[in-house]
């Protein structure tokens, strides 16, 4: 699970620095998760990941539930796993779905920049 987890992070810091407009990323603890958030320039929403405590093997990404962040995901990647409205669900015995989840995460590194200016979207 820890190289699991410690591989989403690289994707999350890699994406970051390929995504216009995002900045620095600082990594903190949120509810004793991992979190990542765009302090410089206020672009995104924030990112935590962690085990999935109530399912084996299971990890996650989390997303701030009051977005619309889980919802746009779900139409773009069907096949993907979620958690209600907060999380991308992950299988621990499964390849990360990489281009998948560098995409979801550089929209919610950009999710206010893009509500600022919703232009940048098309």
């Amino acid at each position: 699970m820890k190289a699991k987890l410690l591989a989403l992070r690289r994707l999350i810091f890699d994406t970051a620095t390929a995504t216009k407009g995002v900045g620095a990323l600082e990594e903190t603890l949120k509810w004793g998760q991992p979190s990542y958030l765009t302090p410089e320039t206020k672009s995104g929403s924030t990112i935590r990941i962690d085990q999935v405590k109530t399912a084996a093997g299971q990890y996650a990404v989390y997303f701030h539930c009051q977005t619309d962040l889980v919802e746009t995901f779900r139409a773009l990647y069907p096949e993907l796993s979620f958690g209600g409205n907060r999380s991308i669900l992950l299988d621990a015995r499964d390849k990360l779905p990489e281009a998948a989840l560098r995409h979801c995460v550089a929209l919610a590194l950009t999710y206010h920049l893009n509500k600022r200016n919703p232009a940048r979207t098309k």
